[in-house]
């Protein structure tokens, strides 16, 4: 069965002028995989793995690109440009990734990074992005703290090494920038520190 939003392995099965065909399901039929993303040993008979998504017309469409997360994933995206329905965030891919408004804890502005959940809508089946991440985090305390000092470095490192929101801070702002409580916020910054990754001063943290 192929997965949506998620990587395949897939056989071409045959060659097109607009790129090479890999091998489906009864359900999805046949899947492109566009010239621009065809390696340049692929041959009939050879298994690719693939991640699959949904082009502009709403098709399944094959990459060997990798977005920044999968269905079922987190991370921290720049939004690209928002209209009257949503957000459209730069996940790595060449279709951007819908956040609709009712998915936003604020109204998401073109060049600031969010972190979102990617998500398939139960209604449309298209992927999506969500804000809303607290529900589908369901490990404990601990270890969600342990993966947001990930996710907390890598803001540092595409920030200049420094975010002005330390262990003081209002938790609302924690909560409307990284999407984390003020608790998990702490203990991710203990966890950098104690690995010597960041100090921390007055004005906020800044990565060693």
């Amino acid at each position: 069965m192929i997965k949506l939003g998620d990587y395949n392995t897939l056989t071409i099965i045959r060659r097109a002028d607009q790129g090479l065909y890999l091998e489906g399901d009864e359900q999805s039929g046949d899947i492109l995989l566009p010239n621009r993303y065809v390696p340049e040993d692929a041959k009939i008979g050879q298994d690719l793995e693939v991640f699959i998504y949904l082009d502009q017309d709403e098709r399944l469409i094959a990459t060997t690109e990798h977005p920044l997360a999968k269905v079922g994933e987190f991370a921290w995206m720049e939004c690209a440009w928002v209209n009257e329905y949503g957000a459209f965030m730069k996940w790595g891919l060449m279709k951007d990734l819908f956040c609709p408004f009712r998915e936003q804890k604020q109204r998401m502005e073109k060049g600031k990074s969010y972190f979102v959940y990617v998500m398939e809508d139960e209604q449309t089946h298209r992927l999506m992005a969500t804000a809303k991440v607290e529900r589908y985090q369901k490990k404990t305390g601990y270890e969600r703290s342990l993966d947001f000092a990930e996710v907390l470095l890598r803001y540092l490192y595409e920030n200049d090494g420094f975010c002005e929101l330390g262990d003081k801070s209002p938790a609302e702002d924690i909560a409307s920038r990284f999407g984390v409580s003020k608790k998990i916020y702490k203990k991710a910054i203990g966890d950098l520190y104690r690995r010597r990754l960041i100090t921390i001063t007055e004005n906020g943290i800044h990565l060693v």
